[in-house]
């Protein structure tokens, strides 16, 4: 249309008539949300909340924010009342009254006042401190309006779900914290005395002072989510918390070997008893082969048997006075070390065993060596011989005397072997022809 004023066009009756009805559609929308953040369990949470650190920082700009909106909400509501009022004087309204309603639906017709109190905090449109008194337009005053609902209801919904998440999560560890120091007192898991015992108070203190910095401080465990403009969009903070709940999940298995301990410990002291008695018996049936190979072998070196180690029999005293005084939490760990310790015992006693004896294992394989060769030669026919059965003698009074001397005897055997093997070659060659000398064992 051709008329104009000082905001344009003037609107004609259907112009203003959709443009009412849009505000209107508008009103209900902002009063609905500014309703529903006013019910907000999470913002009655804040009012009532000793709030301290980043959350009291950012409540008290919320509320600022959150009261500075009502006053706007008050100023469009009395600018859609009074356009509507216009709009009604006449069925077919008057140039005038349109001009009027183009100015109030499109100009900076608006004047919200407020007190310096309701805006110190709160963030002002075009920045810098706030006035007593400031005008927009419908349209400016919307859009400032959902600016301060987005950033008052991200403040309030990121508080009420880190306390709807961790108070009781924590509430839930700190139950099983009970549970679990009460079972450890029972088995003499105690601070001072057994580092499950420490954890277990550390972990205390840790929830304890955990909680009472939600209650406080809310948003200081709070991650917003990267790139979410949504209100509320991130998610509670949880790491101090799942480190704790890690560690009680460690100091409870620690507890659980314990409470093993105290269902099998008599078995386990018997058992342990048993291997440390036949590595004392191997010790001894070694030291006894060692005086009977330095007795029958010359010229060997024969190693040293050491004794039983008395240190093991005195830990394994105090793992029997620690099972009758119910001190599980000690018994635990030095069941553990005996075990491994006994075993190593018992292989070492083993060994010495083993070495010490290797001399007569000698002379019994050279022993039967000889034998066997001699059994060979007689089943060819070869008894009588007067070298091989002079050799022979030679080699059998060397291994049957004491002391015997294994390197000279293994010679004289050698010496055996080799004319056995001279006189087998002689008899199977060809006349006329070389062949081949017999190499076979004693039991070809």
């Amino acid at each position: 249309m051709g008329d104009t004023g000082p905001t344009g066009p003037v609107m004609d009756r259907d112009e203003v008539d959709r443009a009412l009805a849009r505000l209107g559609a508008e009103h209900e929308a902002i009063e609905t949300s500014l309703l529903a953040l006013q019910d907000h369990a999470g913002r009655r949470l804040l009012e009532g909340a000793e709030l301290t650190g980043v959350t009291a920082e950012r409540w008290s700009a919320a509320e600022a924010s959150i009261t500075l909106l009502w006053t706007y909400f008050d100023a469009y509501t009395g600018a859609l009342r009074t356009a509507r009022e216009i709009r009604s004087r006449r069925r077919w309204s008057s140039r005038e009254d349109l001009v009027e309603l183009t100015e109030l639906l499109r100009g900076e017709a608006v004047t919200v006042a407020g007190s310096a109190a309701a805006t110190a905090n709160a963030p002002t449109l075009h920045g810098g401190p706030g006035r007593l008194s400031e005008r927009y337009s419908l349209v400016t005053l919307v859009e400032r309006m959902n600016q301060l609902y987005a950033t008052s209801l991200d403040m309030v919904v990121a508080a009420d779900a880190v306390w709807s998440a961790l108070p009781a999560r924590i509430d839930l560890l700190a139950a099983e914290l009970g549970r679990t120091r009460k079972l450890a007192y029972s088995v003499g898991v105690r601070p001072g005395e057994h580092p499950a015992g420490d954890d277990l108070e550390r972990i205390t203190r840790t929830l304890t002072r955990l909680r009472e910095q939600v209650v406080c401080d809310p948003l200081a465990f709070w991650t917003p989510a990267q790139g979410s403009s949504a209100p509320g969009g991130g998610r509670p903070d949880t790491t101090v918390y799942d480190r704790e709940a890690r560690a009680l999940e460690e100091v409870r298995r620690e507890i659980d070997a314990v409470l093993a301990v105290r269902q099998d410990a008599e078995q386990r002291i018997v058992r342990l008893r048993d291997v440390l008695s036949r590595a004392d018996r191997t010790l001894a049936e070694a030291r006894t082969a060692r005086g009977e190979v330095l007795a029958k072998i010359a010229a060997t070196e024969v190693p040293v048997v050491g004794g039983p180690p008395i240190v093991l029999q005195e830990q394994l005293a105090a793992a029997a006075e620690y099972r009758r005084h119910a001190q599980w939490h000690r018994l635990s760990p030095l069941l553990e070390s005996l075990e491994e310790k006994a075993e190593d015992e018992l292989l070492r006693a083993r060994e010495s065993l083993t070495a010490v004896t290797a001399p007569l294992a000698v002379r019994a394989e050279l022993r039967g060596r000889l034998d066997a060769y001699k059994a060979k030669m007689a089943r060819l026919g070869h008894a009588e011989d007067p070298e091989l059965a002079e050799k022979y003698e030679k080699a059998r009074r060397m291994l049957w005397s004491a002391p015997c001397d294994l390197r000279v005897a293994e010679q004289a055997v050698l010496r055996y072997q080799h004319a056995a093997a001279e006189l087998l070659g002689t008899a199977r060659r060809v006349p006329g022809q070389g062949g081949p000398v017999d190499r076979t064992g004693p039991g070809a």
